[in-house]
């Protein structure tokens, strides 16, 4: 999606979120956002370059091939970013207290 300088970077972060909330983990029914597992959205306001900081459940995910790639394409595709990139990070590490309160209705926790 091309980048669209008339909305505002929080306006862009919002849509980035939106897609982001579109994938989920393929082992657990609540998406990646929910989920904990995204850090932080960064979007540069000159480029419009979208830098997202994620996690796994765990190191040895078994979706660790897939996910970051997803979330990637939908940042990238997200209304008023150019393009997107991920870092993986497993500082903190993942924990249910991450979870927004949605997520952890969805699974049973809250």
């Amino acid at each position: 999606m091309p980048a669209t300088e008339d909305l505002t970077i929080e306006d862009a972060k919002e849509h980035v979120i939106a897609s982001i909330r579109e994938v989920y983990d393929p082992e657990i029914p609540v998406n990646v956002y929910d989920l904990g597992l995204i850090y932080e959205i960064e979007i540069d306001p000159e480029t419009r370059k979208a830098d997202v900081l994620m996690t796994l459940t765990a190191p040895n995910c078994p979706a660790a091939g897939v996910l970051p790639g997803q979330v990637e394409d939908a940042a990238a595709n997200a209304e008023g970013v150019s393009e997107a990139e991920v870092e993986l990070t497993f500082e903190p590490p993942f924990s249910p207290e991450m979870m927004s309160e949605e997520a952890k209705l969805e699974l049973g926790l809250a």
